[in-house]
């Protein structure tokens, strides 16, 4: 019998920059899902799968067609996928719940999965710092400027959106990601929430930069996943621990050696 695995994987990133590099990258993702579907018991996409996301009740962002023909896939072939929010996409209402049958995750959430303690979700505005990103996300969740931002015409709500994204990447578009020790912030939250119940392993996104770092004095661990502009990285669970792999088209399950301070 087969042993089934458990996938993770985060920060895609879709539709950024608009043209090649964006379907090259969808292009990748979809091979890799392509070669995890024979053996994945459960996907876990962990939040920033698109630069940009707003869901209407009639009508959602354009393009990443190859993206969601192959989640449609996997779902007929009976696998669980669970899709966490990120800061780049929270704006997901239903479409994917209705259309692919997806549950759409907005929080951190604590899990079992073969007896081990898992504590998962993307990673923006977990721990300290990060005040204005923080002050940002309780407007762009408002019940009431949510409302507001849907009365805009689509073409302007949506163009407004991936203008303000493209913006944001360019600005840090030669910002090279380095472990930043005691103010890595989503470290520092794992630590604070592994003070109050102990998880074997606490899997985020957000940060871009592969990590497997130690979570208190009982052997857990801090896994971020990386992203797919760069690293191609992701997680698997196989029943007993977590590996962090990098995905190729010559070897899909190549293992990848994260920055680790054990």
């Amino acid at each position: 019998m087969t042993q089934k695995n458990i996938y993770f994987a985060s920060d895609f990133h879709l539709g950024y920059p608009v043209g090649d590099e964006s379907r090259q990258r969808e292009q990748r993702i979809v091979r890799w899902l392509d070669s995890i579907k024979h053996d994945a018991a459960h996907i876990y996409l962990l939040g920033d799968l698109f630069d940009f996301w707003y869901e209407y009740k009639y009508a959602v962002p354009k393009g990443f067609i190859r993206f969601q023909a192959k989640l449609m896939e996997l779902r007929e072939m009976g696998i669980p996928i669970t899709i966490f929010t990120g800061n780049h996409d929270l704006w997901m209402f239903g479409y994917f719940e209705e259309e692919f049958g997806i549950p759409v995750i907005h929080n951190p959430i604590s899990l079992i999965i073969n007896g081990k303690h898992f504590h998962i979700g993307h990673g923006d505005g977990l721990g300290p710092g990060d005040y204005h990103y923080k002050f940002l996300k309780k407007i762009f969740t408002s019940k009431i400027c949510q409302f507001l931002y849907s009365q805009l015409p689509v073409s302007i709500a949506l163009g407004f959106g991936f203008l303000w994204s493209d913006y944001r990447k360019k600005k840090n578009a030669h910002r090279v990601e380095v472990f930043l020790n005691e103010k890595e912030w989503i470290w520092t939250y794992c630590k604070e929430v592994e003070a109050m119940t102990s998880h074997d392993f606490y899997i985020f996104g957000h940060r871009h930069l592969p990590l497997d770092l130690p979570v208190g004095t009982n052997g857990g661990r801090y896994i971020n996943l990386g992203e797919w502009f760069g690293y191609d990285t992701y997680a698997v669970f196989d029943g007993t621990t977590v590996h962090l792999k990098k995905y190729t088209a010559e070897n899909p399950f190549s293992d990848f050696i994260a920055m680790n301070l054990r």
